[in-house]
């Protein structure tokens, strides 16, 4: 009798009946996790390490080890022991694999939902303060460190709230971080380099960073870049107040990296033509800032987790961006990624397939690029000077920034096209790409400020008209002059928001526009269906690159 094997699925379940004669059919168990893991596209991090002297590639491993030690406090900052959590899943491969990109029980682009049995919501401010923590009581704490970027909020031994600076509650942790870098910092040869990682080797023992954020600003030489510490506020979502630990291992492309050297000299031109009132164009950008493109060989803590990062623009803090400036990094081979696995199926799902063509990857590379600058544009400060616009807008902070960092960054090319800047390129190619990058980014979640950014700007574009949806294929189509004029607009609201330190507004624009409708959930199911990757995952280590 011919053998057949017929797949039955059933509730997670796979049964594979193999029918040869009597005996018994055999039951194969499907991870109920599979399917959520699987829209995480494997991408491999690796770059040309002959560019690298020797006492670079020995520097390597050192800034390895550190960086798994941030990874580790990050750990303890989203969840708490991440063994608890995998001893859930203990076994699964999909299910250990699902819990370690979301660093947690807790689905990061999908509204935080618990998807491990056993858990409830996550908490909003994850674990930097305690979980039966009242707002009362956060306000009664009469102790300045509570709002500070470095402390836990935690119980003492009556109960009580005390702000625990962060160099102490993960003493040991950072010790050991701290030793690991300066032991780098002792094989650096670019001498930019070896007092960036002596500072910021002393500075993770204190949680006084601005001297190793002004001395990374001052790299100009450096083949590697490392970048570690207590960084972004996004992990915070009760107040918006926490830095979370997280470390990139960078290697610079030199070749592309010469491109983009004029671009950040015009930091102090684009802020005087940025599209609003006077008063919330005052600030001066620092004169130091600058660009550069980089292969990311290793990513820990906070920018591994969910959704992966493809840029960034640091320092932080307004005091350095006010005296000195901000980088901003291009990670271009995760960019690539992007692009290639999701981005470009996507617009071949639901671009007009009259406007495919202007989906290339040098527009998302600058869209990406400008939207690094956009952040170091407008006001670090409110306009009446009494408080940071983080501090003003709390909670919404993160959504209403990456909102303006998006759609300013999108004013910028367009600002630098018609200043005769970029050449040799057609505008429309930013505009689609944009468009498309939306139906990405949107995917992120509410729970993320990115894609919480990008439905504020799909409803706004939808309510002006930047876009035509074609009822017989589902395709959309940019209007270019409405798009422009939506530009403007959003950008104006927005730097006006920020200056005003107008926190009841941007309140009321993300709960009116950061909310997925019924025909932006229709597109997201579209993509989900044709199997599109919701993101990318890294397979990375020094045993990668052949360490």
């Amino acid at each position: 009798m011919k053998r057949m094997i017929v797949p039955i699925a059933l509730a997670g379940i796979v049964l594979f009946g193999a029918c040869t004669g009597n005996k018994k059919k055999e039951e194969v168990k499907v991870s109920p996790y599979q399917q959520k893991a699987d829209e995480f596209a494997e991408f491999k991090l690796t770059t040309d390490l002959s560019q690298l002297s020797e006492k670079e590639k020995q520097m390597l491993p050192l800034l390895f080890e550190a960086a798994k030690i941030a990874e580790s406090i990050f750990w303890k900052q989203a969840y708490g022991d991440k063994n608890e959590v995998l001893a859930k899943v203990a076994g699964d491969i999909a299910g250990e694999k699902f819990v370690n990109i979301n660093y947690g029980p807790w689905e990061r682009l999908n509204d935080n939902k618990p998807f491990v049995e056993g858990y409830s919501a996550k908490p909003k401010g994850s674990q930097f303060y305690p979980t039966n923590m009242t707002e009362a009581e956060f306000k009664a704490l009469n102790d300045e460190q509570k709002a500070s970027l470095y402390t836990m909020v935690t119980r003492n031994a009556e109960g009580k709230l005390e702000a625990v600076p962060y160099h102490i509650a993960f003493e040991k942790e950072v010790k050991q971080m701290a030793a690991l870098v300066k032991k780098a910092s002792e094989l650096a040869e670019d001498a930019g380099l070896k007092k960036y990682l002596e500072l910021r080797a002393k500075a993770l023992l204190t949680d006084d960073y601005y001297d190793s954020d002004i001395a990374w600003l001052d790299m100009k030489t450096n083949g590697i870049d490392f970048i570690i510490g207590p960084i972004e506020n996004y992990e915070d979502q009760l107040y918006g107040y926490k830095a979370a630990y997280e470390s990139f291992i960078l290697i610079k492309d030199k070749e592309w990296s010469k491109k983009l050297v004029r671009f950040a000299k015009l930091l102090p031109e684009l802020q005087k033509q940025l599209p609003c009132e006077a008063k919330y164009k005052a600030d001066t950008p620092g004169s130091d800032s600058d660009l550069n493109a980089y292969d990311a060989v290793f990513y820990a803590g906070d920018c591994n987790a969910g959704s992966k990062t493809i840029a960034i623009n640091l320092p932080n803090d307004e005091r350095v961006r006010a005296n000195k400036g901000s980088r901003k990094l291009q990670l271009k081979n995760s960019m690539q990624a992007k692009f290639d696995k999701i981005l470009t199926p996507i617009s071949n799902l639901l671009i007009d397939e009259s406007q495919r063509k202007h989906v290339k990857f040098d527009a998302f590379f600058e869209n990406t690029m400008f939207h690094e600058v956009a952040h170091g544009l407008g006001m670090g400060k409110t306009c009446d000077g009494k408080q940071t616009v983080r501090e003003a807008l709390k909670e919404t902070y993160t959504s209403i920034e990456e909102g303006k960092a998006d759609i300013v960054g999108l004013w910028c090319v367009t600002k630098l096209y018609e200043m005769g800047e970029l050449k040799e390129k057609e505008l429309m190619d930013n505009f689609v790409t944009f468009m498309a990058g939306i139906f990405r980014s949107v995917r992120f979640g509410a729970a993320s400020a990115h894609g919480k950014a990008n439905m504020m700007r799909f409803n706004y574009f939808s309510e002006t008209g930047a876009f035509v949806k074609d009822a017989t294929t589902g395709t959309y189509k940019v209007d270019f002059d409405k798009m422009k004029q939506a530009m403007l607009d959003l950008s104006a609201t927005i730097l006006k928001i920020q200056g005003d330190g107008d926190y009841a507004t941007a309140k009321k624009m993300i709960e009116e526009k950061g909310n997925i409708g019924a025909v932006l959930k229709a597109d997201l199911d579209r993509i989900a269906k044709a199997g599109i990757p919701r993101d990318i995952v890294f397979v990375q280590g020094k045993e990668v690159l052949g360490l």
